[in-house]
C-alpha cells in the first residue's frame, strides 16, 4: 500500500465547503460538486468511514454517479428538506436526480426513524444519455478491499452490512461495483445501498423520496421563527436535526474528521462527537425556533450524562467515551493534510467551562418549560457543588490547547455561571437544602477575581488567562451569559482589541494567537466570527452587527453550509458542516432581530427575563 507521501497531495480537491451534506439521523454522507460519495460510515455517523474518498483519493471508498458529455451538476436542497436535487445538462440531453438518506416519522422515542438507506436517483428528462455509477466500498476507513456477491436480488460486499440494489446493469472490476447504461427520456436510473438490515425494493424508490421531503419538511414547518434572515435561520436549524444522533440526541459537532484547520497542516480533529459547550447554544436555539420536542430529547442525553460522569468531560462520543485518539497513517488526507485522526483526546482534559454550559442549558430548559424535575436537579446539584470547590483550579481551557493547565478567563467566566445558574435553579425549585449561601458567596468571589486578575489596563482588554497579555475570542460570550451588560466599558473595549488584534479578514476573526504547541496556523474560527455579531448588538452596536453578518451570510457555501473556519482569502477550513458555525448563526440572527429591545436582550443573556420576542 502506498505511504502518505507517495499519494497525489496536490491533486484536486474540491473545496471543502462544496460538499453537500446528507442525513438520517443515524449516520450522515457527504457528495463531491462532482455527484461523487466521498464520505460515508457505518453502522452510524461515528463508525467506519467505508468510503473516505474525501480523506485519500487514492485508498479511500467512493459512489459515483456521473452522466457522460454533461459537466458537474447544478445542485440545491428543495426548501426545507436535506434531499440533494441534482440537474444535469449536456449537449446530447438533460436529467434530474435526487440524494438522499431515506427517513419517515418516527415516535417519541425517534421523532424522525432512519430507513438506513441511501438512495440515488436520475431521470432523463431529453434527448438520450449514458449514465454510469462505481461504487468501490473500502472498511477499515480504506485499509480493505471488499468481494461482492451477488444474491437475493441484489450485491453484496462481503464481511460488511452493505448491499446494493439497482435497475441498471452491473459488472464487476476487481473490488468495484460497476452500473452502466445508456437512457432515453422518461427512463430512470434507481441505485438503492443499504447499509443495515433489509433494502427496499426498487419499486419504492418514489415512496422513499416523497416519505423523505415530507419528513424534513414536516419538522421544518414546526418551527415559528420568521425575523431576520428566516430562511438562513431554517436551514442551519435543518443542518442541526440532521447533526442530531437519533438513538440518543446527542449533537455531532460535524459529521467529519480530520478535515484541516490550515491546509497541509497537521491540525486535523475528528469532530464526530458531542461537545457540551454546544449544550445551551443548542437547547436555546431549538426552544426559541420552536422545537421544544428536540429541545427537552436534548436536555434529558444531557442529564444521562450528568448521572454517569464525574468530574464531566469536555466531550463524548454518541455513544458514551470519546474514543481513545488514534492516527491512520494510510491514509493521506484531505489535500495532503496528515495525519488522519478518529478519536479525540481532548475528552480527557479538565474543561471547568463544560459545567457552566450544562447548568445554563438547564436554567433555559427550566425557564422556558417549568419541566425540570427534582430528580434531575439532583443531579445538576452535584456539579454545582464541583465548581464551588474547584474553580480556583487551573484548567485547559475551551480552546482544548495542548499544554499545561492554566487560570483561564473563559474557564472562570462559565464557572461563574455554573454557579449563578445553581443559585436560581435551587430558588426556581425551592430546594431549602441547597448551599446556596456557599454557592452565592463563591460566585461572587469568582466574579470579583475575574474583574480583577482577567482583564489587564494595559491591554485594554480581558485576556486569554491570568497574567498574559494574549487575546481571546471566547470572551465575546461574556454578555451573552449576563457575566457583564454588552455596553459596559470593559467589555466594548475587549470586542474592540478581539477585532483589531484577532481579525484575518474583514468579518473574520481567529480564535487567539497564542503558540499552542503545533506548528503553522489556523484560520478564522466562524463561531467566534458570528459571535461578535452578537456581541455587538448587546453592546447597542446594531448597524455593525448587521454588517458583519451580512459579510459573513456572504461566506456561505454553495448549499448553504458552513465549516468550521475560513482563511483570510475565503479558503474553507476544518470539519463540515460544523455545529456550532450554524448555533451561532442561529443566535446571531435571533439577537439582530430582537435589536430593538435591548432591556429584553440584556436580560435574556443574564437569564433573568423571557425570551425576546
Amino acid at each position: 500500500m502506498p505511504s502518505p507521501g507517495d499519494h497525489a497531495s496536490h491533486e484536486h480537491f474540491p473545496p471543502i465547503d462544496a460538499y453537500a451534506f446528507l442525513s438520517d439521523t443515524h449516520t450522515t454522507a457527504l457528495i463531491g460538486p462532482d455527484g461523487t460519495v466521498e464520505w460515508f460510515c457505518v453502522p452510524d455517523a461515528a463508525g467506519d468511514a467505508v468510503l473516505a474518498r474525501l480523506l485519500d483519493r487514492d485508498v479511500g471508498g467512493r459512489f459515483s454517479l456521473s452522466v457522460q458529455g454533461c459537466p458537474a451538476p447544478a445542485r440545491r436542497y428543495p426548501p426545507g428538506t436535506l434531499v440533494l436535487e441534482n440537474r444535469w445538462v449536456g449537449p446530447d440531453g438533460t436529467a434530474i436526480g435526487e440524494d438522499l438518506l431515506a427517513v419517515r416519522p418516527g415516535d417519541a422515542d425517534r421523532p424522525i426513524h432512519a430507513e438506513r438507506v441511501l438512495l440515488r436517483r436520475l431521470r432523463v428528462c431529453s434527448g438520450a444519455l449514458r449514465v454510469r455509477a462505481e461504487l468501490t466500498v473500502r472498511p477499515g476507513h480504506g485499509t480493505r478491499a471488499v468481494r461482492w456477491e451477488r444474491r437475493d436480488g441484489g450485491w453484496h460486499a462481503a464481511r460488511t452490512p452493505l448491499r446494493l440494489v439497482t435497475d441498471l446493469p452491473v459488472t464487476v472490476d476487481g473490488g468495484t461495483l460497476v452500473a452502466e447504461a445508456e437512457l432515453r427520456a422518461g427512463r430512470s436510473a434507481t441505485l438503492l445501498l443499504g447499509y443495515a438490515g433489509p433494502v427496499p425494493d426498487l419499486a419504492d424508490a418514489d415512496r422513499l423520496r416523497d416519505r423523505t421531503c415530507a419528513t424534513w419538511r414536516d419538522w421544518s414547518a414546526r418551527g415559528d421563527y420568521t425575523g431576520f434572515a428566516a430562511e438562513a435561520v431554517r436551514h442551519s436549524a435543518l443542518v442541526l436535526r440532521g447533526l442530531s444522533y437519533d438513538e440518543t440526541g446527542a449533537l455531532l459537532a460535524a459529521p467529519t474528521t480530520s478535515l484541516p484547520e490550515e491546509i497541509g497542516g497537521v491540525r486535523n480533529w475528528d469532530y464526530r462527537h458531542t461537545w457540551h459547550r454546544d449544550a445551551a447554544l443548542l437547547l436555546l436555539a431549538l426552544f426559541r425556533l420552536g422545537h421544544a420536542e428536540e429541545g427537552r430529547r436534548y436536555l434529558h442525553f444531557l442529564l444521562g450524562l450528568c448521572a454517569r460522569q464525574h468530574p464531566l468531560a469536555p466531550l463524548v462520543g454518541i455513544h458514551g467515551h470519546a474514543g481513545e485518539e488514534r492516527e491512520l497513517p494510510h491514509l493521506s488526507g484531505y489535500a495532503g493534510s496528515a495525519p488522519v485522526r478518529i478519536g479525540n483526546g481532548a475528552a480527557d482534559q479538565t474543561q471547568f467551562d463544560t459545567y457552566g454550559h450544562m447548568l445554563d442549558a438547564a436554567l433555559a430548559y427550566h425557564q422556558l418549560t417549568g419541566e425540570l424535575t427534582g430528580a434531575q436537579w439532583a443531579l445538576l446539584r452535584g456539579h454545582v457543588e464541583t465548581m464551588a470547590d474547584r474553580w480556583r483550579e487551573p484548567d485547559h481551557g475551551v480552546w482544548e490547547i495542548r499544554g499545561p493547565c492554566r487560570h483561564y478567563v473563559n474557564s472562570k467566566v462559565m464557572s461563574w455561571v455554573c454557579l449563578d445558574r445553581g443559585v436560581r435553579l435551587a430558588a426556581l425549585l425551592d430546594d431549602r437544602g441547597a448551599p446556596v449561601d456557599r454557592w452565592r458567596r463563591e460566585r461572587d468571589a469568582l466574579r470579583a477575581e475575574v474583574l480583577d486578575r482577567g482583564y489587564d489596563e494595559r491591554v485594554g482588554s480581558f485576556v486569554m488567562a491570568y497574567g498574559s497579555t494574549e487575546l481571546d475570542a471566547s470572551l465575546l460570550r461574556m454578555p451573552l451569559v449576563g457575566f457583564l451588560p454588552g455596553d459596559d466599558p470593559r467589555m466594548v473595549a475587549t470586542v474592540e482589541r478581539i477585532r483589531a488584534g484577532l481579525a484575518v479578514a474583514p468579518a473574520l476573526i481567529r480564535r487567539y494567537r497564542v503558540d499552542d504547541g503545533l506548528p503553522g496556523e489556523e484560520g478564522a474560527f466562524l463561531l467566534c466570527s458570528f459571535e461578535l455579531v452578537s456581541a455587538l448588538v448587546l453592546a447597542g452596536r446594531r448597524a455593525e452587527a448587521r454588517e458583519t453578518f451580512d459579510r459573513l451570510a456572504d461566506r456561505a457555501g454553495p448549499l448553504g453550509l458552513y465549516p468550521e473556519e475560513r482563511g483570510a482569502d475565503g479558503t474553507a477550513l476544518g470539519n463540515h458542516p460544523q455545529a456550532f458555525t450554524h448555533l451561532a448563526l442561529i443566535e446571531a440572527a435571533l439577537n439582530l432581530d430582537a435589536a430593538g429591545d435591548r432591556d429584553a436582550l440584556h436580560a435574556w443573556a443574564e437569564r433573568s427575563g423571557p425570551v425576546p420576542a
